[in-house]
């Protein structure tokens, strides 16, 4: 096909748009006088018409020149566009209905040009100067097209975003995509018509795609039903629909959306859920003007506590890590997006007991939020003494100086494998969770411990590590097919230790409503379709067996205990067996075992701290009792 690439030449667009004018000029002729060709009334019109031709021209130009109609790119017309095409034409209307009341009253006594043809010449000439660029703008559209066959494509929401979508898309001629159909979560769309095409609502969605053979799905809707999108993605999933999303407005580049901002809908969005609802006022009233101090500040939890809380506006923010490069790189995140948070960043580690007392000292927080810890279950399989150096010593050291400096209330953050736990990693926590415990029943410091599971695009999680091995190729690492997991976006958990930790009165064990536990062989399968590869053909799935400590299924209570629900509908609290004081001294006799560094030791009298620490698939079977 013919293609209108090249830029036309300013003098052909201003000369076609004079004789554009002319044809207009010559028809609103022929109206007046009802299409009646008499030579003799046209001789007489002649006559009179002969006078002002030249000036009609010569006006044009000049107009036409002057507001710069010529200047826009043709194929590329715009309402600016448009703006400036009325805005001449009116004005030569203006100027030839000047003129011919002044050739009227002061010359001859006709007009420049009767009224009835300066009216029908107007629109008639705007008319077809707006059609021949909208008509060039079409050829040029066409041109562009690929020949390669269309993606058919439907946009979930029919609303504002999906409108702008559809445009931007339908705009860009690169894209090959034709819109078929909009989806709705309302019932009331369902039937309607947006610019020629059919609204249909949601449930409607798998016959849509069979009958119209939808290659495409584009989320456009901002604020969707968490269920209702995960709905319409596995639906897309299972039709081998590929799934895109339009990001939100405030990301759209100075305030306009383009092609180029369609992403590919990732594993997060499919297992996010609605919105958390949390206590504003109670946790503001707690932590506006406060100084609070978040351990393992540059960590995935830690940092999105760090951005939680800095809306709550802080008297003061200390973010504590021993991670330098991570902390610079959060240092320089806040300082262009929290222009008005006074934080401080220090580097330390929380195992060196005269760096904290010194940290403490001179900060004197009132909240502690405690994210710093070991948690790669194989490594601290292998590094049993420094999982007990770092998890419990770390932790100690933070609730003797809390204590000691009289602060407010410690927020401690610990996770799902220290109930029962199978390994390592899980019982150091569980030993700091019982040291913290024990804590709170002295002096006025009040310890309040949050668990939850995995943490979804966290440092080190799983699904972090499946897309680096889909972006090289594969294959896909699973432990066993039977392995399942509970997971949690950043922000939701980071939501949920605040709302856990403003609640808090000491002593507690808050626990987090996970939602349903996810198989990782499933979760696998699913980043390889919204990767648009076909599992099996482009890539695969290898199963390599158990890691020493690994657990199938992970648990969010022990047996022994049970829960109590709170007023918040995702937070209970975890009611546990009381701790013997005769725990605080087996935990430092643990601690002391580190400068032995052998491994047995260390892990016997873990087991002997938390009787139900049974390991798995681990060199320390041996250490259980029979």
């Amino acid at each position: 096909m013919f293609r209108l690439q090249a830029s036309t030449p300013r003098w052909v667009i201003v000369l076609m748009d004079l004789v554009i004018s002319f044809i207009a000029l010559t028809f609103a002729y022929l109206i007046r006088f009802d299409l009646k060709a008499d030579p003799e009334l046209i001789r007489q019109e002649w006559q009179v018409l002969s006078k002002s031709i030249g000036i009609y021209f010569l006006v044009k130009l000049i107009v036409f020149l002057a507001f710069k109609i010529q200047k826009g790119i043709v194929r590329h017309t715009s309402t600016e566009d448009l703006k400036r095409i009325l805005l001449a034409t009116t004005t030569c209307s203006l100027i030839f209905f000047g003129l011919g009341m002044l050739r009227y009253y002061f010359v001859d006594e006709y007009f420049l040009f009767p009224t009835s043809v300066l009216i029908i010449e107007f629109l008639t000439g705007l008319l077809l100067m707006i059609g021949s660029r909208f008509f060039i703008k079409l050829l040029y559209l066409e041109s562009i097209k690929s020949t390669q066959e269309f993606e058919r494509v439907i946009i979930y929401g029919a609303g504002i975003s999906g409108l702008i979508t559809k445009r931007t898309i339908e705009k860009d001629g690169r894209m090959n995509y034709k819109i078929v159909a909009f989806i709705d979560d309302n019932k009331k769309k369902d039937g309607t018509r947006m610019e020629g095409v059919t609204v249909s609502h949601t449930s409607r969605l798998e016959a849509l795609i069979r009958d119209e053979g939808v290659n495409n799905l584009i989320i456009a809707i901002q604020q969707p039903n968490e269920e209702n999108r995960q709905h319409v993605v596995e639906v897309c999933l299972a039709n081998g629909v590929k799934v895109s999303k339009v990001p939100s407005p405030k990301s759209w580049i100075n305030g306009e959306f383009s092609t180029k901002q369609i992403s590919r809908v990732n594993i997060e969005d499919l297992l996010g859920r609605s919105p958390i609802v949390l206590d504003e006022n109670r946790i503001s009233n707690q932590l506006t003007g406060q100084t609070i101090l978040v351990s393992g500040a540059a960590g995935s939890i830690g940092s999105g506590l760090v951005k939680q809380i800095a809306r709550y506006n802080p008297g003061k923010l200390i973010l504590l890590d021993q991670a330098e490069s991570p902390l610079y790189d959060l240092q320089i995140e806040l300082g262009a997006t929290q222009k008005n948070l006074n934080f401080e960043v220090v580097i330390g580690d929380i195992r060196s007991q005269e760096r904290m007392e010194r940290v403490f000292d001179f900060f004197r927080p009132d909240f502690v939020f405690h994210a710093a810890a070991y948690k790669h279950v194989p490594m601290m399989e292998n590094n049993p003494s420094e999982a007990v150096l770092t998890n419990v010593l770390g932790t100690k050291n933070l609730v003797d100086l809390s204590k000691r400096f009289g602060v407010k209330k410690f927020v401690m953050i610990s996770t799902d494998k220290a109930v029962n736990p199978t390994n390592v990693m899980g019982a150091s926590k569980r030993i700091a969770e019982i040291y913290a415990q024990m804590a709170n029943k002295e002096g006025a410091t009040r310890f309040v411990t949050t668990r939850f599971g995995n943490v979804l695009g966290s440092n080190g999680s799983v699904i972090p590590l499946f897309q680096r091995q889909i972006e090289q190729g594969g294959p896909i690492t699973v432990t066993d097919e039977r392995v399942t997991r509970f997971f949690m976006t950043i922000p939701e958990a980071c939501q949920l230790v605040l709302e856990a930790g403003s609640m808090g009165e000491g002593g507690e064990i808050f626990v987090f409503d996970m939602g349903e536990s996810v198989k990782i062989i499933d979760l696998a399968k699913k980043m390889v379709q919204l990767s648009g590869l076909q599992l099996g053909k482009d890539i695969e799935i290898r199963v390599t067996g158990l890691r020493p400590g690994e657990k199938l299924y992970e648990e969010l209570l022990a047996k022994e205990e049970n829960t109590i629900a709170t007023h918040h509908p995702k937070i209970l609290k975890a009611k546990v067996r009381d701790e013997d004081v005769a725990q605080i001294e087996a935990i430092n006799t643990l601690i002391g075992l580190f400068e032995t560094q052998k491994n047995d030791e260390i892990v016997a009298k873990m087991k002997q701290i938390v009787p139900e620490f049974i390991s798995n698939n681990s060199d320390y079977e041996k250490l259980d009792k029979k």
